[in-house]
């Protein structure tokens, strides 16, 4: 592994586990009131993107990022609608 790749993985995990807080305080509290349903969707649709596209230049480190962060957020999209 080069320096530019573990200089990308590293920036894709810290963006990922940057939704970690957001993700749990929403499922103990039981509440998403806080959190911008337009957001969710444009930011959920934005990362779905990125992941079509490290699939396209086959980028290891953008791909496992995106998944990883497209999963959070949909989780926490399916939370504010369920608990609103």
């Amino acid at each position: 592994m080069n320096f530019v790749e573990i200089l990308g993985f590293a920036a894709a995990t810290l963006t990922t586990l940057a939704f970690l807080p957001q993700l749990i305080k929403t499922w103990q509290s039981k509440s998403a009131k806080d959190v911008s349903l337009e957001m969710l969707i444009t930011f959920c649709i934005g990362v779905f993107l990125w992941l079509v596209y490290g699939l396209y230049i086959q980028s290891w480190p953008v791909i496992i990022a995106n998944l990883l962060t497209l999963g959070f957020n949909l989780i926490i999209l399916s939370l504010k609608i369920k608990y609103e």
